[in-house]
Formats: structure tokens, sequence, C-alpha cells
């Protein structure tokens, strides 16, 4: 179902697009607005409504407002497509151009995630595309140093911030969105981060699990991880604008998982010889129909 913003946002692009010469797509955010990426609303972090990019090359006449944005960046005939009825930069164009022009790296690594999320882009591309995109020279250097960082299973934005609060805090990478399952193959649930060899999760704890029926479920399923033993940090909100506290939490659940006696340790680490891995892009590109319907709806849900 199309939301409220997502349709303003494809509305834009519609008349943004219209604006176009003979040659140009529109590209960045817009483009994989355009290409259905559902974390591409077309706002910025305070819901105000961000410019669409029409990427024109050097010679144009068509002035930026408000509303567009140009870069005078020649795209490649090859990384244009016409796709219902807008010229738009491919997926990996796209979602390039965004994280170079990122305000921070972190803004470009949740870029790249949102993008995998949708399976539009993957690891091996980007990499290959910094490769043979060397003529482009403004933030390629950036793309090439977070190539190392990036994960292409991320469920939401802030999944990649709370990871790399995480990593910057000495703490070694964890899973994204990995299941757990108890000794008997029994599955527990599928936490936001997971430590699988200390044990120790994340979560994160938006507005959104304020709910009643949420936070019912959030409160059970935090029993259920720490029945097989792990211990779990969450992220709130408000730790977004510092982080301090929540390395502070995590620095406590990394204590108490040393202290816990082998015997505890009820948990799995690893998925059972049955269970279907969809954590790459090249997986679950390569799931049947009925498969992806199937087994990705807790994304959907996420």
């Amino acid at each position: 179902m199309v939301s409220t913003v997502e349709r303003h946002a494809k509305q834009r692009i519609v008349e943004a697009a219209a604006r176009l010469p003979a040659h140009g797509a529109v590209t960045g955010w817009a483009g994989l607005c355009w290409l259905d990426a559902r974390w591409f609303d077309g706002t910025d972090a305070r819901l105000v409504p961000l410019p669409v990019t029409l990427a024109l090359g050097c010679r144009h006449s068509l002035r930026p407002d408000d509303r567009i944005r140009v870069s005078q960046e020649l795209v490649p005939a090859g990384d244009i497509c016409r796709v219902r009825g807008v010229r738009v930069t491919s997926p990996l164009w796209s979602v390039a151009f965004e994280m170079r022009k990122a305000r921070t790296d972190e803004d470009a690594l949740v870029a790249f995630e949102m993008a995998a999320y949708n399976d539009l882009v993957s690891v091996a591309e980007l990499s290959d595309f910094v490769d043979r995109a060397l003529w482009i020279r403004q933030g390629m250097q950036r793309i090439r140093d977070l190539l190392p960082h990036l994960e292409e299973n991320s469920w939401s934005p802030v999944e990649p911030v709370m990871r790399r609060t995480w990593e910057g805090g000495g703490f070694g990478r964890p899973r994204a969105n990995f299941p757990v399952f108890d000794l008997g193959g029994r599955f527990v649930g599928t936490p936001d981060l997971l430590d699988v060899e200390a044990g120790v999760l994340g979560l994160y704890d938006g507005a959104l699990h304020l709910a009643g029926e949420v936070r019912h479920g959030d409160v059970a399923k935090e029993a259920a991880y720490r029945a097989v033993g792990l211990d779990g940090v969450t992220m709130m909100a408000g730790d977004l604008a510092d982080r301090g506290a929540f390395l502070q939490r995590l620095r406590e659940a990394y204590a108490r998982a040393e202290r816990r006696n082998v015997a505890d340790r009820l948990w799995f680490p690893g998925t059972p010889a049955w269970w279907t891995p969809t954590f790459t892009v090249e997986q679950r590109r390569a799931l049947s129909a009925y498969d992806s319907n199937r087994l990705l709806r807790y994304r959907r849900a996420s």
C-alpha cells in the first residue's frame, strides 16, 4: 500500500521529470523512490521535502529552485532507463550519487543499505562501479572507504546507525537481522543486531514500539531471548542525538555476557539445515516469486 508521503514524493518526481530536456534523467533519492525503494520518501530527518535532482550534464538552461536540484555530471546512456514514462538513472548510479553527496559517512551508509533492502544494488555491484567509474572524482573515495562496512540485510534506516555506533565503541561487528534458534532448532526471533559468539543482541525501540500491542510483543520477545541466555541492549530514539548512554549499556551487556556460565548458552550459533538464508541481495534475488513472498514478508512488516 502506497503511503501519502510516498505518493506526494512520486508526484513531485513526475513534475520535476516533466522539466527534463531531451537529455538527462532523475537521479539520487528520487530515482530510487521511482523504482519503489521503500525507504526513500523524499524527506529529511525533520520530514522536510527534499528537492528532486535532475542529472543533465554540463549544457542546459534549466534553473534550479526549491523543488529541483541540477547535477552537471554527464550520465552515460547505459545508466539511464525509462520506467513508467520517466527517465531515471540506474539504481547503481542513483545510490552512488546519494552516497557521494551525503552529508556524512553515516548517511552514505544508510543510503546504500536502504537501496539494498529492496535488492536494487549489492556490495559487489557497487565495488565494480567504483572500479569502472574512476572518471567521477567527487565522492568516489568515500564509497571506496565504506565498501568494507556495508551490509545487505538491514531492515530499517536506524539499524546501520546502531551498528556503526556499536563498532565505534570498540566491539566486533554484529550480524544484521540474524535469526536466533534454541539448541533444539526452534526459532526464537530475529534481533536487529547480534554478536553471535558473545551472545549480545541489539534492538531499536522507536516511537512505533511505544504502542500497546507492539510493546507487548517486544517484551515477550526480549523474555524469549533471555531464556536462551542472550543479553540484550536497546537503542532508543533519544540515543540518536547522543550515543554515550547506548554505548554504556552495551558495555554493561558485554560484561554480563562474559560472566555467563557456558551451561547457560542455550542458543544455536548458526542456522538449521532447513533454514533458507536471505542475508544477501544475491540470495534474495535467487528466490522464486513464491519463496520471496513467503520468506520476505517479515521485511515488509519491519
